[in-house]
């Protein structure tokens, strides 16, 4: 069963790197922001296990891995390339903390 948990007081305390690399019911996330909004995905490239969150945020909102620079898309988990590849991704919301869904 999906629950809510709390991973953070507030955008300050979450990014003390960004992207954020934290982990939630023994899931390693990534937290990441575009234009304001959160997304939450595992920290887990699908391509060849890289960290994500050693990687960054392109300027079109896709987070790139440090390994070889696979793109997907923080939005729905797509690889922007098209290999097929696919990163999972988890509801996140922000109101007193926030708040990633597991």
């Amino acid at each position: 069963m999906e629950q809510w948990y709390k991973v953070a007081e507030s955008r300050a305390e979450l990014f003390q790197q960004h992207p954020a690399a934290l982990q939630v019911k023994g899931k390693h996330l990534c937290i990441a922001v575009h234009n304001d909004v959160l997304f939450a995905f595992n920290d887990k490239c699908p391509h060849a296990g890289g960290k994500l969150s050693a990687g960054y945020v392109d300027a079109l909102g896709n987070i790139v891995c440090p390994l070889h620079r696979y793109k997907f898309t923080m939005k729905n988990g797509y690889n922007c390339s098209g290999e097929g590849y696919f990163l999972k991704t988890y509801p996140i919301k922000e109101d007193d903390g926030i708040w990633v869904q597991v």
